[in-house]
């Protein structure tokens, strides 16, 4: 249990922090921000989002530039990732602000690809994210931290910041997924 892999326990000991900051109406008061109105705790599990979303950029860097990769963190990094998205996006969905079939698209591509990894690392392959990967995942932390906070400040001009962001993320997950599965079909054809 080396130090990236710690903070990436800590990322997955955040989301359920995070849940509940989203799913219980604490009576904390609310801003009004333009046409809009975001409640504290709304403002405070955005905060939580954003820096459990940071923490996937630092025990990364931290791993590689100190030679610091496990095979734990190799399975727990994407699991927190995904764990981390998949709950904002569908408390996204719950509040009305994220389209369901959108949130659906971006959630199977999550599941293909880990599928496509496990068959992988079945054959001894290690397949690694690539720069496409990495623009989905930027995108996609965007568009959640935009819509958590309720599309502040873009909420004083009347700019659909948030929406416009997750339609971008939803290309970029279509994207990245067809460039993964294409790059790396010959696992699944040559698998035994």
């Amino acid at each position: 249990m080396n130090i990236p892999n710690r903070i990436t326990v800590s990322r997955i000991l955040l989301i359920p922090i995070f849940i509940i900051m989203m799913s219980i109406p604490f009576n904390w008061g609310e801003w009004d921000i333009g046409n809009s109105v975001l409640p504290v705790s709304h403002f405070i599990a955005a905060l939580i989002f954003i820096f459990a979303s940071a923490t996937d950029w630092i025990d990364g860097y931290y791993a590689r530039k100190y030679n610091l990769v496990t095979n734990l963190g190799k399975f727990l990094d994407p699991l927190a990732d995904k764990l981390l998205v998949s709950s904002a996006l569908i408390i996204l969905v719950e509040m009305g602000v994220a389209p369901a079939w959108v949130v659906i698209v971006i959630i199977s591509r999550e599941f293909a690809v880990t599928g496509l990894r496990l068959v992988a690392a079945g054959e001894g392959i290690v397949l690694a994210a690539g720069k496409m990967g990495k623009l989905k995942t930027a995108t996609q932390m965007i568009a959640i931290a935009s819509l958590l906070l309720h599309n502040f400040p873009f909420s004083y001009i009347s700019f659909p910041f948030g929406t416009i962001m997750l339609y971008l993320a939803l290309f970029f997950t279509v994207l990245s997924g067809y460039d993964y599965f294409a790059k790396n079909w010959h696992v699944m054809r040559d698998s035994k």
